[in-house]
């Protein structure tokens, strides 16, 4: 064969490992059925279940904060996470988690909120009038 041929194997086998290995680490959403379905890291979207307790104690641990998410399809789950609570986590709107199920607990190693917006269209006063800055020249 020629170095040629051989060199165009060799590229063509690391490009297909390269693309390999991306897809199996790429990371996936699902829902808490999924989570206990796989050993991997799964994203999980869903919505603070106000109805039950949160709990999050600075003095006993500061790493140590769980709650109850309710993801897409409705199911409820016990959250874990090893860090503090995020800043107004009660006032946001979904909640992406990231991690892995264990027994029937989620053990998450990130937390990512969509915050509600502040500027809602029924809250904006349609009438007031926004001053524009002139030049005086």
């Amino acid at each position: 064969m020629k170095k040629s041929s051989i060199l165009g194997i060799v590229v063509i086998a690391i490009a297909l490992s390269v693309i390999i290995a991306t897809y199996g680490s790429a990371s996936r959403y699902g829902t808490f059925a999924d989570a206990r379905k796989t050993n991997n890291e799964l994203h999980v979207i869903g919505s603070l279940d106000k109805s039950k307790p949160l709990y999050y104690d600075a003095h006993k641990n500061a790493n140590y904060f769980s709650f109850y998410l309710k993801d897409t399809i409705g199911n409820v789950s016990k959250v874990f996470v090893d860090g503090a609570e995020p800043q107004d986590f009660e006032r946001s709107d979904k909640v992406v988690i990231v991690g892995k199920m264990e027994k029937n607990e989620f053990h998450a190693s990130s937390i990512n909120l969509k915050c509600p917006s502040k500027y809602k269209q029924d809250k904006l006063d349609s009438t007031y009038t926004y001053p524009v800055k002139t030049s005086s020249i």
